[in-house]
C-alpha cells in the first residue's frame, strides 16, 4: 500500500486548492491510501517562540503525517505569483530544528499541484517551490505537472471540483505521483 500525504497550502473553506485535495482523495487507484492536512493552527514562525517553548504541536503533527507518507503532494495556491505565504511558514516550521530536516524532507518523493483563477494555473508559485524543495533534500517529482488554469470555471461554490476533464487529469496525476512514491520506497 502507498501512503500519499496532501497538503493544501490554503487557509479558505471554499479554496480550490483544497477542493482539488479533496478531489485527489476521493478518486484514488488501488493499493494508494491517502491522506490529507491543512495548515489550520500553524501559527507564524518566529525563532524566539521556538527557543522558547519548542515546536508547536500543529507543526509536529503535520512533521509526523510527512514522515508516516511514501510521498507529499503539495497542493498550493499561487498568491502574487508566488508561494502562499502560509504555506511556506509552514514549511519552514518543519525544517526546525535543522536536524530533522533529514527525517522530513531528505529523499522523500514530493509532488507540486494547483489551481488558480488565472490562465496560467499555477505555474509560477509550483516554479518557487523548486529551490525551497532542493534545499531540503526532497526527491521532486518531475514526471508531471498539475496546473489547473480558471478554477473558477472547474469548481463551485463550495470548492468542489465539478469539471470530469479536471478529474480525469488529477486522477491520472495521482495515479503516476503513487507509482513514482512506491517504487522509491521500494528502493
Amino acid at each position: 500500500m502507498t501512503k500519499i500525504l496532501g497538503i493544501s497550502g490554503s487557509l479558505r473553506k471554499a479554496s480550490f486548492n483544497t477542493g482539488l485535495m479533496r478531489a485527489a482523495a476521493e478518486n484514488l487507484p488501488g493499493g494508494v491510501e491517502f491522506d490529507t492536512a491543512t495548515l489550520h493552527g500553524i501559527p507564524l514562525y518566529d525563532g524566539d517562540v521556538e527557543k522558547e517553548s519548542g515546536i508547536p504541536d500543529a507543526v509536529t503533527a503535520l512533521k509526523q503525517k510527512v514522515m508516516a507518507a511514501d510521498g507529499v503532494i503539495l497542493f498550493t495556491p499561487e498568491y502574487n505569483n508566488s508561494i502562499p505565504g502560509v504555506f511556506k511558514n509552514a514549511i519552514d516550521w518543519m525544517s526546525r530544528p535543522s536536524a530533522d530536516i533529514a527525517k522530513v524532507f531528505r529523499g522523500r518523493p514530493f509532488a507540486l499541484a494547483g489551481s488558480s483563477p488565472g490562465n496560467f494555473g499555477t505555474i509560477l508559485s509550483q516554479n518557487a517551490w523548486l529551490p525551497v524543495m532542493r534545499t531540503l533534500g526532497a526527491e521532486l517529482w518531475s514526471g508531471k505537472r498539475l496546473m489547473l488554469p480558471k478554477a473558477d470555471t472547474l469548481f463551485d461554490e463550495a470548492g468542489t471540483l465539478t469539471d470530469t476533464d479536471a478529474r480525469d487529469r488529477l486522477a491520472a496525476f495521482v495515479k503516476a505521483f503513487a507509482d513514482f512514491a512506491g517504487a522509491e520506497g521500494a528502493r
